[in-house]
């Protein structure tokens, strides 16, 4: 860990890989501890606090799983065809203890509960019924088309485990066995902010020397798509260093996580360095070998969890997803960690410096034989750029020490469509 005093020398300490880093992050993260009950219909995207337990067998009862007849396979005796006496009707919801007798057969429905005695649902398709009776030619074997009491969840099992993000398909599962509620954990307190007197908002003017502020929309929208999140937008800071101070220290002091864009080098007009600093923030990630990405830090001040992403947009857009979003999902509690990589292959040539891993935006109109994308570059990787991220399908990753990519090359690739 690099203590505060440290901080005023500027990016000191050793260069660490993306995954020291992410891991790094990760470490420094602590999750929330404070939990809400919500309705399972107020509940989707939240995190599930504490492993849940069926309180009772999943489905409750045996049941048809089919339209058909519920029969004996007793009662199919010698070489068919077999014919039954079909006596009874029974459709889902049906309250009653029936049992079937000897030589019968009953009409049933799916979901409805399987009546004492039989061992066996034959498909409507397969009978021929005449008369009241029902003629079968295929013996069914033991328990077909039969949903066995418990068969989902016995009682007492494990539904869901904590730290799993409750999807609609998982709050199906609770209400499945009976709940209406969820325990979750609280959303995650998240403050932005970015810094630079260059700055202006979208919609208004641009003076000489002025640029618009795409890292706040980037941010703000990424943030707002995660349920758990509780976002705060602190807007534009100005390159002042008592402003900046008193701006991240308020933040840290309302909030999880405070993610800061811009002023992280070690220039003259980079403050926010000096601020953490003086606020005796402890700095565990100063220098990654990552393109794009230059400068980021990642440490503690106070009690939150503190993020400064470079100001160039392709740059805080990486650093983000790769460091800084691991680490959030950790403070949200989250025990999952999405898989998005895919194997791709290269339809470019990049000459290149070892020594940091790369990102780069990509797009594929068609795929190889193994059907893997064929990956065109988009852009020259200028950590300014706009363009090519938004034109992008995907981001594809240079191993640090790879020197040159030529066509063909296997390359891991995360697509950004959904």
């Amino acid at each position: 860990m690099i203590r505060p005093l440290d901080c005023s020398a500027g990016k000191t300490g050793p260069t660490l890989t993306v995954d020291a880093a992410r891991l790094r992050a990760i470490a420094v993260a602590r999750p929330v501890v404070e939990e809400q009950r919500l309705a399972l219909d107020d509940a989707v995207g939240r995190v599930l606090s504490g492993a849940v337990f069926a309180a009772a067998d999943l489905p409750p009862f045996d049941n048809s799983a089919m339209d058909g007849y519920a029969l004996r396979r007793g009662d199919l005796a010698g070489a068919g065809p077999w014919t039954l006496i079909a006596t009874d009707r029974i459709a889902a919801g049906d309250g009653r203890a029936a049992a079937l007798a000897q030589g019968r057969a009953a009409r049933i429905f799916t979901g409805a509960p399987i009546p004492a005695g039989a061992d066996a649902v034959v498909m409507q398709e397969d009978v021929i019924p005449a008369g009241g009776r029902i003629t079968l030619s295929h013996r069914p074997a033991s328990g077909q088309n039969i949903r066995r009491r418990g068969e989902d969840l016995a009682a007492g099992a494990q539904a869901l485990a904590a730290g799993v993000v409750l999807t609609p398909q998982r709050l199906a599962l609770l209400a499945g066995c009976g709940l209406s509620a969820a325990v979750v954990r609280r959303r995650v307190r998240v403050a932005i902010l970015a810094t630079g007197n260059e700055l202006t908002e979208p919609g208004r003017p641009l003076a000489h020397g002025q640029i618009y502020n795409s890292n706040r929309v980037l941010l703000r929208s990424t943030l707002a798509r995660l349920p758990w999140v509780e976002l705060t937008d602190l807007g534009i800071v100005p390159d002042d260093r008592a402003i900046i101070r008193a701006t991240i220290r308020r933040a840290a002091g309302a909030h999880d996580v405070v993610i800061s864009s811009g002023g992280v080098s070690a220039g003259e007009e980079d403050h926010i360095l000096d601020a953490l600093r003086r606020e005796a923030a402890e700095l565990d990630v100063l220098k990654v070998a990552i393109r794009p990405g230059k400068p980021l830090t990642v440490g503690r001040l106070g009690q939150a969890l503190y993020f400064g992403l470079p100001g160039n947009p392709y740059a805080a857009a990486i650093t983000f997803a790769q460091i800084a979003q691991p680490a959030l999902r950790r403070v949200a509690g989250l025990t999952e960690e999405p898989d998005t990589w895919l194997p791709g292959v290269a339809g470019f040539t990049y000459l290149r410096k070892t020594g940091r891993r790369e990102y780069l935006p990509v797009r594929w109109d068609r795929r190889d034989a193994m059907g893997r994308p064929v990956l065109e570059r988009l852009g020259q990787g200028a950590s300014a750029s706009l363009s090519p991220l938004a034109l992008a399908m995907g981001i594809a990753v240079i191993p640090p020490e790879l020197s040159q990519v030529l066509p063909g090359a296997p390359l891991h690739v995360t697509c950004l469509l959904e």
